[in-house]
């Protein structure tokens, strides 16, 4: 483990004093009104979370207040990520409106959106999306979010703007800009939490000056195994650390250059519910690891932006992003590994788009999206007796992943009603060499087309009252993984690639309502997505499982297949109310019904519904507090025919946090949070393992963070 090795212990403390040097920089700081307004800002100052409105730009690609956007959205802003101390991003999203966390260990905490997990949700970092084919773990969990300054969601199929793969929505880590401000100004932050005996600390500096640019910024994190309400919780504990930089150059006022890099290593990190028997009493059970995990992206970057002389703005970018990973199978009785394989995705892409002002209530935005995802497993199983001797076993060879589309976006505005419609066409086209170290080399490669398409009406009848309606469709080509791989998953199955499977379809249709002023804002609605050529394995029996999977695993085997169709259905709800100056209640509800069309029964693992209350006041002058309470429901609709009897009803549980914060002066915080105040043990429904070994949540936890800007 790298970790508190010299170099970490100085970087985290470097984090710890910066903060004390902001009480003596703080008056040489530049104000706020200096900072130019081409580029992303992130001013400090006292916490003001709810008296501005939030803002998107990922639900329409510019930026767009949210409550004026005919589409469900959830954001987090830098205050609400810093008072929940979250490690990832599906920790930190978990229990918002519409929104879940499916885990197979700490760090491996993916978001599910209206019930479609990893595979339905395209996951981006400023724009550029995170792809790989996941077995284990979360792509989110990838990118730091000690170094974020929002996180935005779309709900929905979202494929007009972000093509395939958005079935189920979007999700945007917007990290800092590198700002045109005079001098240098600094971000950091120090944590502790209690369950994991985990530190993480977060340092950004920004160099400016009228043309030039500079923003650098590292994160680091140390956590251990952590404790739940019943007691320490094996293989949970792993390293993190990350890096990025960002320079640009200011062309002139309308147009700049950027050049961006960034980089995050995760070492030592298990998956506990990926946990399973093996069928050699020698090995006992296998986990899967991942003793390195490594993302690089590179991208380079030009802007023109609308101004009052010139109606059209483009954003042109180039970028190569490569996530290396190492993924073993331990064996658990055997003491070593009985499976070994490393693999690097690399990806190329190229994103261009356009805005033109045709009139002051009409905007059109276009774009073209290409990119190539590119990956060689090199996979090594140990043969059983001894489990010593080595036998390459890799799934296929020069696997490849292309996906090219075009869009067009309308959005207008007629007195009090607003119009936003999209189209978009996509190819995606899978290639190999060969599947199963050689021995198939015949019907591998696969081409598809899809239109999607988004259409939404918002009226706004008063700022408190603005109903919606939205209509989208969007599709997901089936990834690498479910084409091109066969092998064990962690629900215990054995499965067999497919690479002539179609893409799924989804068509959803969304009633909502929102609003917002100065002490109100709410968002509320209901929808009906279906989804057709749903993606998911297929139990095989006899000969048919024999020839797909092989003798050892035909009792096993599942054949990734196209259902017939699903559809899921849900409403949602989210407010915020300012009582009296200074005092918020917040308050939000979940409920999503999943069903499998074909098998008449339950869709395999659908969020609890969830009901959650708070309240944030301030107590005294610069002190607040808050408290929180989310009830999960019990969660009984469950798969038996799909599952094959593996998933089972999950009780419901009630968590309370509480919370004080300081805020010594402009900029700088002092938080103080107990997190499961009654060390509740629990997991939820999405979490992964087999019935009564999923992985169990942390207990209570004393969380302590030190933030300031200066």
């Amino acid at each position: 483990m790298y970790a508190r090795t010299p170099l970490s212990l100085a970087a985290l403390a470097l984090c710890a004093a910066l903060p004390w040097g902001a009480a003596f920089a703080q008056d040489a700081a530049p104000a706020d009104d200096a900072v130019d307004n081409t580029a992303e800002t992130a001013p400090a100052g006292e916490n003001t979370a709810g008296a501005l409105p939030a803002v998107t730009v990922t639900a329409t690609g510019y930026e767009t207040p949210a409550v004026e956007t005919p589409v469900g959205t959830t954001e987090l802003d830098l205050h609400g990520l810093q008072q929940r101390q979250a490690a990832n991003v599906g920790e930190a999203l978990r229990g918002e409106p519409g929104l879940a966390a499916s885990g197979d260990s700490a760090q491996g905490q993916n978001v599910v959106i209206r019930g479609l997990k990893k595979e339905g949700v395209v996951m981006l970092v400023d724009g550029v999306r995170l792809n790989s084919a996941q077995p284990v773990g979360a792509v989110s969990s990838f990118m730091t979010l000690g170094l974020a300054e929002k996180v935005e969601v779309v709900k929905g199929p979202s494929s007009v703007l972000y093509g395939t793969g958005a079935l189920g929505g979007a999700i945007n880590v917007r990290l800092p800009q590198a700002r045109f401000v005079p001098g240098v100004q600094w971000r950091t932050g120090l944590g502790f939490d209690s369950a994991s005996k985990g530190v993480h600390g977060a340092l950004v500096m920004n160099a400016g000056s009228e043309r030039h640019a500079f923003m650098g910024g590292v994160a680091l994190r140390d956590a251990s195994d952590y404790r739940s309400g019943s007691g320490k919780v094996p293989r949970t504990g792993y390293d993190s650390r990350a890096f990025i930089g960002q320079y640009r150059y200011r062309i002139d006022a309308d147009q700049q250059l950027r050049f961006s890099a960034q980089q995050q290593r995760d070492d030592d990190v298990w998956y506990p519910g990926t946990t399973q028997p093996h069928p050699l009493p020698v090995v006992g059970s296998t986990t899967i690891h991942s003793p390195r995990t490594e993302r690089r992206m590179v991208e380079a970057g030009y802007t023109k932006a609308r101004s009052s002389t010139s109606p059209v703005g483009v954003d042109v970018r180039l970028w190569r992003q490569e996530m290396h990973r190492t993924i073993y199978g331990f064996g658990n009785r055997l003491g070593r590994d009985v499976n070994t394989s490393a693999v690097k995705f690399k990806t190329d892409g190229l994103d261009a788009k356009g805005e033109w002002l045709a009139h002051p209530q009409h905007l059109l935005s276009f774009g073209l999206n290409l990119w190539q995802m590119k990956a060689s497993p090199n996979t090594v199983q140990y043969a059983p007796p001894a489990f010593t001797q080595a036998m390459a076993n890799s799934p296929f060879r020069n696997g490849k992943i292309r996906a090219s589309g075009v869009y067009l976006q309308d959005d207008m505005q007629f007195d009090k009603l607003r119009v936003l419609a999209g189209v978009r066409y996509d190819r995606v086209r899978g290639s190999a060499d060969w599947l199963n170290s050689g021995r198939v080399t015949e019907g591998i490669n696969r081409s598809d087309s899809a239109v999607s398409g988004s259409l939404g009406l918002m009226y706004e009848v008063q700022p408190l009252l603005r109903p919606y309606v939205n209509v989208a469709r969007g599709f997901r080509a089936a990834d690498m993984r479910e084409r091109f791989q066969s092998g064990l998953r962690f629900d215990g199955s054995y499965y067999a690639g497919n690479p002539q499977l179609a893409p799924e379809k989804a068509t959803q249709f969304e009633l909502g309502i929102k609003g917002a002023s100065q002490d109100v804002e709410y968002a509320a609605s209901i929808y009906r997505n279906r989804i057709s050529n749903y993606i998911t394995g297929q139990p095989l029996e006899g000969q048919t499982a024999i020839a797909a999977c092989g003798q050892q695993q035909a009792a096993i085997c599942r054949r990734n297949v196209n259902l017939g169709s699903v559809t899921i259905k849900g409403f949602e709800a989210g407010a915020r109310w300012q009582v009296k100056s200074g005092h918020w209640l917040t308050g939000a509800y979940t409920r999503i019904r999943g069903d499998n069309n074909d098998l008449h029964e339950p869709l395999y693992q659908m969020p609890a519904d969830t009901l959650s209350v708070g309240w944030e006041g301030r107590v005294a002058p610069g002190w607040t507090l808050d408290a929180h309470v989310r009830a999960t429901a019990r969660q009984k609709r469950v798969a038996t025919v799909f599952s094959r009897g593996t998933e089972d009803a999950t009780s419901g549980y009630t968590l309370i946090d509480i919370g004080a914060t300081w805020q010594p002066r402009a900029g700088q915080s002092l938080r103080f949070a107990i997190r499961n105040l009654t060390d509740r043990t629990y997991h939820d429904h999405l979490a992964v393992g087999r019935p009564g070994f999923e992985v169990k949540a942390p207990g209570r936890s004393l969380a302590i963070s030190w933030n300031a800007e200066f």
